[in-house]
């Protein structure tokens, strides 16, 4: 048992448990796991079953990281998207789709679902786009004698958009770490052609499932609406209101669709990289604040710490999981995880409702970024390996990471509402959000039946 133990595989298995051990009692992500890295690569290398000089190759690595010019959209969509919160192009939307769909029962409900959609297509951002909604949907929505979790869960639900429609700073990292896992693939079985999926088709492939997810959310809504009338009542217009209905939803519209049709327009025609996609759009909500009169250099310097401060936080992780990466596969961690996967019974359908069931579960504890970094890499090669189609593997992971934002007791969309939304409390906040946690693993299943919904427009398109 003791050789076992101190075997390299007994010690990655070892380390594995020690980083999640580590950040679940609250140690700094980044540190936790480039710390428990060096560590146990100390440890493997004292009892000589780990390389040491394997762990100077990290300096290449990390500089790779950094010279990567894909990783240059993440804070350009980071700064884009706090643009538009500053500039309140997300308060007029939301203020005038109310409005037009107010007049249904759950029509409230829905025009949160539509702006969630459209932020979620010109920002990327899961909390900008719950906190704007938060502070302008929930007391109109409260107001209009909305049910309290219904009300909150519709919020967070919709927030969460942003992590799967494109552009998605979710999608680039899930999208760079699975071109790794590809190639890692690739040249265990052989094959030198190097990684097979780019990020322009996972924002292609989560196109339609995006849609989908909108469907879903919309399709309850209607459902609470006919068996539960009370629980979402209509809203209540004025004469002038409606009158002036149409030109105030044409003038709230027109300045994020512009910029949805120059961002992904771009990335999906063809013109341009998501990297140049994200500089026009950082350049276009610029000059939609400025066209508002939002524009001011003091906000722009708030923008710019704002996307300072999610930017590190993005890349310290990345570089502390690509410490834990390299150990633990210099640990042999690789032939630990395949060992695992080939034990299960049921071959490939096990293997991907083990690493779903295991990310879904890792998202009550544990931020979505340090998911993709700590499990994509270790797992990912294994599952491609075994013939699962990384575009769609890529898509049902990003659907899976969007749960995470509404698990307990992590659940960042849920205090992100609770933070702006006096008068509701936590536990009503986490009532709200378990319908649409259903919904969004029901999605999962809608692709996994009809797994075209993820593959066609790549095929299509590229």
């Amino acid at each position: 048992m003791l050789d076992l133990l101190l075997s390299s595989h007994g010690i990655c298995l070892f380390m594995f448990v020690s980083a999640f051990g580590l950040m679940i009692f609250g140690f700094p992500v980044a540190f936790t796991l480039a710390g428990t890295g060096i560590a146990f690569a100390a440890l493997g290398s004292a009892l000589g079953v780990f390389p040491w000089p394997m762990l100077a190759t990290t300096n290449g690595r990390i500089v790779a990281l950094l010279l990567n010019e894909t990783l240059l959209a993440v804070p350009l969509f980071v700064f884009m998207g706090v643009v538009l919160e500053r500039s309140k192009i997300a308060e007029n939307l939301l203020l005038t789709m109310g409005q037009l769909f107010g007049g249904l029962r759950g029509g409230l409900g829905i025009s949160v679902v539509l702006v969630g959609a459209l932020l979620a297509a010109s920002t990327g951002i899961v909390g900008a786009t719950v906190v704007t909604m938060g502070l302008i949907s929930l007391p109109a929505m409260l107001k209009a004698n909305y049910d309290k979790p219904l009300a909150a869960g519709v919020i967070c639900a919709s927030g969460t958009l942003a992590q799967l429609i494109p552009p998605s700073t979710v999608l680039i990292l899930l999208g760079m770490t699975l071109q790794n896992a590809d190639t890692q693939a690739n040249l265990r079985l052989g094959r030198f052609g190097g990684a097979t999926i780019s990020i322009t088709d996972l924002f292609s492939a989560a196109l339609l499932p995006g849609l989908v997810m909108v469907l879903l959310y919309i399709g309850w809504l209607l459902f609470k609406a006919a068996t539960d009338p009370a629980s979402c009542p209509a809203l209540v217009m004025s004469a002038e209101e409606r009158r002036t209905l149409g030109t105030r939803v044409l003038k709230a519209m027109l300045p994020p669709l512009l910029l949805i049709v120059v961002v992904l327009g771009s990335i999906l025609g063809g013109l341009a990289t998501a990297t140049e996609s994200a500089a026009l759009g950082a350049l276009g909500a610029v000059l939609l604040a400025v066209a508002m009169g939002q524009f001011s250099f003091a906000m722009l310097r708030q923008v710019a710490h704002s996307t300072l401060v999610i930017s590190t936080m993005i890349f310290a992780i990345l570089l502390g999981a690509t410490v834990f990466t390299l150990v633990f596969r210099g640990l042999g961690g690789e032939d630990v995880v395949i060992d695992l996967i080939t034990l299960l019974p049921g071959g490939q359908v096990t293997a991907v409702i083990f690493v779903l069931s295991l990310i879904f579960l890792l998202g009550f504890i544990i931020d979505t970024f340090e998911i993709i970094f700590i499990v994509v890499p270790i797992f990912g090669p294994v599952l491609i390996m075994l013939g699962t189609d990384p575009i769609w593997l890529g898509v049902a992971m990003a659907i899976v990471l969007q749960t995470s934002y509404l698990t307990p007791p992590f659940g960042f969309a849920i205090f992100y509402l609770q933070g702006v939304g006096r008068g509701i409390e936590i536990e009503t906040i986490y009532r709200g959000v378990i319908p649409f946690t259903l919904i969004q693993l029901t999605a999962v299943a809608v692709i996994w039946a009809f797994p075209e919904l993820a593959t066609w427009l790549p095929k299509v398109l590229f």
